[in-house]
Protein backbone atom coordinates (compact mmCIF):
# COMPACT_ATOMS: atom_id res chain seq x y z
CA UNK A 1 0.00 0.00 0.00
CA UNK A 2 1.28 3.24 -1.05
CA UNK A 3 1.98 5.55 1.84
CA UNK A 4 -0.52 8.51 1.88
CA UNK A 5 1.53 11.74 1.43
CA UNK A 6 0.65 16.02 1.28
CA UNK A 7 -0.37 17.35 -1.66
CA UNK A 8 0.16 20.77 -0.72
CA UNK A 9 3.56 19.89 0.93
CA UNK A 10 4.02 17.85 -2.47
CA UNK A 11 3.53 20.43 -4.86
CA UNK A 12 5.50 23.05 -3.13
CA UNK A 13 8.74 20.82 -2.93
CA UNK A 14 7.93 20.76 -6.88
CA UNK A 15 7.81 24.22 -7.47
CA UNK A 16 11.07 24.65 -5.32
CA UNK A 17 12.64 21.98 -7.72
CA UNK A 18 11.53 24.14 -10.67
CA UNK A 19 12.89 27.57 -9.36
CA UNK A 20 16.27 25.92 -9.10
CA UNK A 21 16.00 24.46 -12.58
CA UNK A 22 14.71 27.70 -13.77
CA UNK A 23 17.86 30.30 -13.92
CA UNK A 24 15.68 33.45 -13.94
CA UNK A 25 12.57 32.48 -12.18
CA UNK A 26 8.78 31.68 -12.70
CA UNK A 27 5.86 33.52 -13.74
CA UNK A 28 3.08 32.50 -11.72
CA UNK A 29 1.50 30.93 -15.15
CA UNK A 30 4.25 29.41 -16.05
CA UNK A 31 4.66 27.53 -12.77
CA UNK A 32 0.91 26.88 -12.57
CA UNK A 33 0.97 25.27 -16.01
CA UNK A 34 4.22 23.09 -14.85
CA UNK A 35 2.38 22.01 -11.82
CA UNK A 36 -0.75 21.00 -13.74
CA UNK A 37 -2.65 24.00 -11.03
CA UNK A 38 -4.41 26.73 -11.19
CA UNK A 39 -2.73 30.16 -10.62
CA UNK A 40 -4.64 30.45 -7.24
CA UNK A 41 -2.77 27.30 -5.76
CA UNK A 42 0.56 29.07 -7.06
CA UNK A 43 -0.40 31.98 -5.28
CA UNK A 44 -0.78 29.91 -2.04
CA UNK A 45 2.37 28.14 -2.15
CA UNK A 46 4.33 31.24 -3.32
CA UNK A 47 3.03 32.94 -0.17
CA UNK A 48 4.17 30.23 2.54
CA UNK A 49 7.35 29.73 0.61
CA UNK A 50 7.72 33.46 0.59
CA UNK A 51 7.21 33.76 4.48
CA UNK A 52 9.85 31.23 5.14
CA UNK A 53 12.26 32.98 3.18
CA UNK A 54 12.44 29.80 0.48
CA UNK A 55 11.14 32.06 -2.02
CA UNK A 56 10.60 35.83 -3.48
CA UNK A 57 9.05 37.58 -5.57
CA UNK A 58 10.53 40.50 -8.00
CA UNK A 59 9.04 43.70 -8.50
CA UNK A 60 7.60 42.41 -11.89
CA UNK A 61 6.38 39.03 -10.24
CA UNK A 62 8.54 36.89 -11.50
CA UNK A 63 9.30 34.15 -8.71
CA UNK A 64 13.05 32.80 -8.01
CA UNK A 65 14.28 30.74 -4.78
CA UNK A 66 14.76 32.49 -1.58
CA UNK A 67 18.05 33.11 0.60
CA UNK A 68 16.71 30.85 3.28
CA UNK A 69 17.18 27.82 0.72
CA UNK A 70 20.83 28.61 1.47
CA UNK A 71 20.85 28.02 5.37
CA UNK A 72 18.93 24.50 3.85
CA UNK A 73 21.98 23.59 2.10
CA UNK A 74 24.63 24.89 4.06
CA UNK A 75 23.02 22.42 6.74
CA UNK A 76 23.20 19.73 4.75
CA UNK A 77 26.67 19.89 3.98
CA UNK A 78 28.45 18.64 7.28
CA UNK A 79 25.72 15.38 6.65
CA UNK A 80 27.58 14.89 3.60
CA UNK A 81 30.87 15.25 5.21
CA UNK A 82 30.14 12.98 8.16
CA UNK A 83 29.04 10.31 5.73
CA UNK A 84 32.23 10.34 3.06
CA UNK A 85 35.13 11.09 5.64
CA UNK A 86 35.82 7.22 6.37
CA UNK A 87 35.43 6.19 2.64
CA UNK A 88 37.73 9.28 1.69
CA UNK A 89 40.20 8.41 3.69
CA UNK A 90 40.37 4.63 3.01
CA UNK A 91 40.70 6.08 -0.36
CA UNK A 92 43.54 8.49 0.14
CA UNK A 93 45.44 5.44 2.11
CA UNK A 94 45.04 3.21 -0.70
CA UNK A 95 46.04 5.27 -3.78
CA UNK A 96 48.13 7.98 -2.09
CA UNK A 97 46.69 11.00 -3.20
CA UNK A 98 43.90 13.62 -2.15
CA UNK A 99 40.39 12.32 -1.90
CA UNK A 100 37.80 14.35 -2.19
CA UNK A 101 33.80 15.07 -1.84
CA UNK A 102 32.57 17.64 -4.24
CA UNK A 103 29.01 18.81 -4.73
CA UNK A 104 27.12 21.36 -7.61
CA UNK A 105 26.39 24.46 -6.02
CA UNK A 106 24.96 26.62 -8.36
CA UNK A 107 27.36 26.47 -11.28
CA UNK A 108 30.60 25.57 -9.52
CA UNK A 109 32.07 22.48 -7.87
CA UNK A 110 32.49 22.85 -4.36
CA UNK A 111 34.63 20.45 -2.33
CA UNK A 112 33.28 19.97 0.87
CA UNK A 113 35.41 16.91 2.55
CA UNK A 114 39.15 16.53 1.73
CA UNK A 115 41.42 13.77 3.24
CA UNK A 116 45.00 13.92 2.57
CA UNK A 117 46.99 11.02 2.41
CA UNK A 118 49.65 10.27 5.58
CA UNK A 119 52.25 8.44 4.23
CA UNK A 120 53.01 10.41 0.72
CA UNK A 121 56.35 12.65 0.84
CA UNK A 122 54.10 15.03 -0.85
CA UNK A 123 50.12 15.56 -2.11
CA UNK A 124 48.10 18.21 -3.80
CA UNK A 125 46.65 20.61 -1.11
CA UNK A 126 43.14 20.90 -1.78
CA UNK A 127 41.27 22.90 0.45
CA UNK A 128 37.17 22.67 2.23
CA UNK A 129 35.87 25.40 0.69
CA UNK A 130 37.37 25.29 -3.12
CA UNK A 131 35.70 26.18 -5.94
CA UNK A 132 35.82 25.50 -9.97
CA UNK A 133 33.79 25.77 -12.75
CA UNK A 134 31.88 22.82 -12.87
CA UNK A 135 33.24 21.98 -16.76
CA UNK A 136 36.64 22.08 -15.19
CA UNK A 137 38.56 19.06 -12.94
CA UNK A 138 37.75 15.76 -12.66
CA UNK A 139 35.45 16.25 -9.62
CA UNK A 140 32.79 19.03 -11.82
CA UNK A 141 32.88 17.13 -14.77
CA UNK A 142 31.95 13.99 -13.16
CA UNK A 143 28.80 15.32 -11.70
CA UNK A 144 28.06 16.80 -14.79
CA UNK A 145 28.51 13.05 -16.40
CA UNK A 146 25.93 11.90 -13.27
CA UNK A 147 23.29 13.92 -14.05
CA UNK A 148 23.44 12.52 -17.43
CA UNK A 149 23.83 8.92 -16.24
CA UNK A 150 27.06 8.16 -16.87
CA UNK A 151 28.17 6.04 -13.80
CA UNK A 152 32.20 6.00 -14.60
CA UNK A 153 35.14 7.88 -13.99
CA UNK A 154 36.11 10.78 -15.68
CA UNK A 155 40.47 11.92 -15.47
CA UNK A 156 41.86 14.99 -16.36
CA UNK A 157 45.07 16.67 -16.83
CA UNK A 158 45.93 19.91 -15.87
CA UNK A 159 42.94 22.01 -16.19
CA UNK A 160 42.89 23.48 -12.34
CA UNK A 161 46.27 23.43 -11.72
CA UNK A 162 50.05 22.04 -13.92
CA UNK A 163 50.75 19.29 -13.64
CA UNK A 164 47.80 18.06 -11.48
CA UNK A 165 46.11 14.71 -12.51
CA UNK A 166 42.40 14.36 -11.17
CA UNK A 167 40.13 11.55 -10.95
CA UNK A 168 36.36 11.51 -10.26
CA UNK A 169 32.94 9.44 -10.28
CA UNK A 170 29.82 11.02 -9.74
CA UNK A 171 27.39 9.98 -6.53
CA UNK A 172 24.54 8.24 -7.81
CA UNK A 173 21.15 7.63 -6.44
CA UNK A 174 21.12 9.75 -4.02
CA UNK A 175 17.87 11.94 -4.33
CA UNK A 176 18.72 15.55 -4.48
CA UNK A 177 22.61 15.57 -4.63
CA UNK A 178 25.05 15.91 -7.40
CA UNK A 179 28.33 15.21 -6.16
CA UNK A 180 31.25 13.20 -6.80
CA UNK A 181 34.34 11.30 -5.22
CA UNK A 182 37.49 11.54 -6.69
CA UNK A 183 41.34 11.86 -6.16
CA UNK A 184 43.81 14.60 -7.06
CA UNK A 185 47.76 13.77 -7.54
CA UNK A 186 51.05 15.54 -8.72
CA UNK A 187 52.29 13.49 -11.99
CA UNK A 188 50.94 10.80 -13.83
CA UNK A 189 49.34 7.41 -12.54
CA UNK A 190 47.12 4.84 -14.09
CA UNK A 191 43.64 6.19 -14.12
CA UNK A 192 42.14 3.08 -15.04
CA UNK A 193 43.39 1.35 -12.09
CA UNK A 194 42.90 4.41 -9.93
CA UNK A 195 39.50 5.24 -11.94
CA UNK A 196 37.66 1.80 -10.62
CA UNK A 197 38.80 2.06 -6.77
CA UNK A 198 37.08 5.69 -7.10
CA UNK A 199 34.21 4.15 -8.77
CA UNK A 200 33.65 1.72 -5.83
CA UNK A 201 34.73 5.06 -3.11
CA UNK A 202 31.36 6.94 -4.79
CA UNK A 203 29.70 4.05 -4.45
CA UNK A 204 30.13 3.40 -0.85
CA UNK A 205 29.47 7.43 -0.07
CA UNK A 206 25.83 6.89 -1.85
CA UNK A 207 25.31 3.97 0.25
CA UNK A 208 26.02 5.87 3.40
CA UNK A 209 24.12 8.73 2.90
CA UNK A 210 21.03 6.42 1.37
CA UNK A 211 20.59 4.60 4.79
CA UNK A 212 22.36 6.48 6.99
Amino acid sequence: MAAEISQTLDRGLRLLSLLAEAGDGLTVTEAASALGVNRTVVYRLAATLEVHGLLRRSPDGRLSLGFGVLALAGAVHPLLRRAALPVLRELAEDVGATAHLTVADGGEALAVAVVEPSWTAYHVAYRVGSRHALDRGAAGRAILAGRVGESSFVATEGELQAGAHGVAAPVQGVSGVAASVGVVALGEFDAARIGARVVRAAAAVAERLRHG
